[in-house]
Parts: C-alpha cells; structure tokens; sequence
C-alpha cells in the first residue's frame, strides 16, 4: 500500500497510446492524475499493466515522471493496454481499443477501502467497467469513497445503458460534454429542449449535486444544486484535442478539493483545458509556473 495519503486516487485504464508519430502513455484516468499532479497534488492511480516489455515501459515514464505506481497491479495472464490512435482533420483523436487487456481484470484488494475512504476525491469514468471484474473491484470502491466524481467518457461499443445508469446514482459530480449529454438524455429517456433543462433533469433523475458541462470553443458551464455558472472558452491555437478533457477535469479537481468557489474552480478547469490543448498529447512536460503564465496572458 501507499506511504502516504493521496489528496486524489484515479480508477480505470493505463495504456499506451499508439499514434502515426509514435506512442505515448495515456487512458482517460492516467491524463487526469497526471495534470492533477502537476498542479502539485499528491495523487495515486488504481490500474494494472500486463507482465510485458509495454507494461515495464510505462511503469518506467510514469515513475519518470513523479507519479507512484504502487497501486498499479501487474498481470500476469492480459497484455498491457494500448490504443490506436488517429488525429482526422479537425485535430480530434479517434480511437480503436482493444479488448481484454489487463485493465479489463483489476483486483479488489481491501486495504483500497481505508485508501479511497480517506482520499479528497475518487476518479472514475466509463470505459475502465466494460468487464466485470474491474465494473465489481469499482464498484466496492465507490461505496467507500466520499466525493466520487463521474468522468464520462463513452467509447463505442462499450456504451452499456444499465451500467451508465448505476454509476451515475453512485456519482456525486459528473462530468460531460456536449456530445455525452444527448446520449445520455437518449439511454436515460429524459428528453428536453434545452441543454439546461437536460442537466437539471438528470441531477434531479439520479441526485447528483453537481454536472460540469464542456462545450469545446463554446467553454462550459458548472452547475451547482439550481445554480449554473457559465465561462466562455480561451481563444488559442489547437494543436491537438487529446486529452483536453481530462486536462480540463484535473484543473477542476485541483481547485474543488480545497472547496474554492465555483467561479474560481471552473476558471482553472477551462484554462488548464485550453493549455494542455495548445500542446501536443495529453501528458505534455510543463511546468506548474507555465500554466500560471498562461492564466496571467489568458484571462478569463
């Protein structure tokens, strides 16, 4: 087990990321804790990685890069994880993900229940439940947690309505985009005519607190109980789309654990989206300094 108390631990996939120009690490949750520590949080990352050349090379760049991997399983029997990745015309990376790889089979381990009990927030998405070992170790996990936050992050075919509906009433704060809230709206049948009314019917559907809402170049907006908050995008050169979602949650996280009013939370979330979407990858080397520069000569 971990030496120290994590501010956040992230459930779900570690994998590779196969791209024309090369492969980089990556998975929704592994994007997340790494632009969380950045921000100078102690984090830790539930996962597990094949016994194999791939797996000991991500173990590699993830220590490299100051991020424990004590809670990382190894398994002996599945591969480690990776992904092709395509970037089409529009700078959006398109995803074909295989199946039954060493993610698809985390163990539940009991000493996680203390962990995650303990820790700020509990990250989890979508894709990482697709088998039902690791849908049973999160699962347990979630009735441990305090603040369970919801990253969406539907990847086809792995969409299961029966299961978006049970993490969802395990959620206390989700997150969506544009895209991900018709088709829950559409797997939930709650069809309304505006966005708006789309969030507050799920929040009052399956009693989430709070949805934070990213509309791309339209920003977001952050709805707290009948409250919304909305910020428009920062105006920037893209120079690709991967991994600006979870950058743009762990900027989000980073701000609300310390509970920071939701102006100031969703104003890191964007500007940290907007940064890590005007370099290149989702786990790109910066500074913490750099991305309070690009705050001051972006303001929101």
């Amino acid at each position: 087990m971990v030496n120290k108390q994590p501010n956040v631990v992230c459930f779900g996939e570690v994998l590779w990321d196969i791209f024309p120009e090369g492969s980089r690490a990556g998975g929704a949750p592994f994007n997340v804790a790494y632009n969380v520590h950045k921000m100078g949080i102690d984090v830790e990352v539930i996962s597990r990685i094949g016994e194999d050349d791939l797996g000991e090379k991500l173990q590699e760049q993830i220590s490299k890069w100051g991020i424990s991997t004590e809670l990382i399983q190894i398994d002996k029997n599945h591969p480690t994880s990776t992904v092709i990745a395509k970037i089409d015309e529009h700078n959006e990376a398109n995803y074909e993900i295989i199946n039954n790889v060493a993610w698809d089979y985390i163990d539940y381990i009991p000493e996680y229940n203390d962990l995650v009990s303990n820790t700020a927030a509990f990250v989890f998405g979508s894709l990482s439940s697709r088998n039902e070992k690791t849908r049973n170790t999160l699962l347990r996990l979630l009735d441990a947690a305090k603040l369970r936050i919801f990253d969406v992050n539907f990847r086809p075919p792995f969409i299961d309505k029966e299961l978006i509906k049970t993490l969802l009433y395990k959620a206390d704060i989700v997150k969506i985009n544009k895209s991900e809230l018709h088709q829950i709206s559409q797997l939930t049948d709650l069809i309304y005519q505006t966005e708006d009314e789309v969030v507050k019917a799920i929040q009052q559907s399956f009693g989430i607190t709070e949805i934070i809402l990213t509309k791309g170049s339209e920003g977001a907006t952050y709805f707290v109980d009948d409250k919304s908050y909305a910020i428009p995008a920062v105006p920037i050169t893209v120079k690709d789309t991967v991994g600006s979602g979870d950058a743009f949650l762990s900027g989000f996280i980073s701000k609300r654990i310390f509970n920071k009013n939701p102006q100031e939370v969703l104003t890191n979330a964007i500007s940290l989206g907007a940064f890590i979407t005007s370099k290149a990858g989702a786990c790109p080397n910066y500074s913490y300094s750099e991305f309070e520069e690009f705050k001051i000569k972006n303001p929101l």
